[in-house]
């Protein structure tokens, strides 16, 4: 059961920044949030918001845009016909898991004239119907995405699989730092950024993941106490 003090954000951020690594990238998860609980997330000192939902992320940015330096992540499945929409919205986006959307992106990235930083989503476990590159994929797959000239990896998300217990997560942990590793080797060394983000863990596993390699980590519940609100798509 995840610890949380659902009525004071500002407390639970502290208590999360205070257990993990000062180089470790905190991502609030605001997926079904209001704007004041993203608003106390930001003040208590949280510099990155990640959104599952179109829809959500403009309605926040409407509201806070890029108020102190925040930034903007995609955390959620992207679909293709909503990558224009993605380009103008995110910083970074860490769910790319197909060609035919990293097309669509660097298209659109193109256009907006910007580079888009994004991270390559990895099936971790290889589960059937789950989105997410294989493990094995990830070299060939992120040498086509080189070739496209507005796009930047920076690194490998994954979700994981459910498990009953956080621990039974730390194999498939352990199977994204391989990848990682293995993508990070094979990047060309004039690449203009460095592929250093392994983004995996949420709140009840985050510091597993982070006994793992993990440089990034994405909080929801834990920061913000369990959701009081029906989820919106978009």
């Amino acid at each position: 059961m995840v610890d949380t003090q659902p009525n004071d954000i500002a407390a639970n951020v502290r208590r999360i920044l205070s257990l993990i690594p000062e180089s470790v990238v905190l991502v609030a998860a605001a997926k079904t949030r209001s704007v004041d609980e993203v608003e106390q997330v930001l003040a208590a000192g949280v510099h990155v918001i990640g959104e599952n939902y179109l829809q959500e992320a403009e309605h926040m940015r409407r509201h806070i845009g890029d108020r102190g330096g925040v930034r903007w992540h995609m955390i959620g499945h992207l679909q293709r016909n909503k990558a224009k929409r993605a380009v103008g919205l995110f910083d970074l986006i860490e769910t790319v898991d197909s060609i035919r959307l990293a097309v669509e992106l660097d298209r659109h990235s193109r256009a907006m004239g910007k580079t888009q930083d994004i991270l390559i989503e990895l099936n971790s476990a290889a589960e059937p119907g789950k989105s997410g590159v294989l493990p094995g994929d990830v070299e060939p797959f992120a040498r086509e995405l080189m070739e496209m000239d507005h796009l930047r990896i920076c690194g490998l998300m994954t979700m994981g699989p459910a498990t009953a217990t956080p621990e039974e997560i730390r194999p498939w942990f352990r199977v994204a730092r391989r990848e990682f590793d293995l993508l990070r080797a094979a990047a060309p060394r004039t690449a203009s950024t460095p592929i250093g983000i392994l983004s995996m863990g949420m709140s009840d596993s985050y510091s597993i993941a982070i006994d793992e390699g993990a440089t990034s980590v994405r909080i929801g519940t834990a920061l913000f106490g369990p959701r009081r609100r029906a989820e919106v798509s978009g």
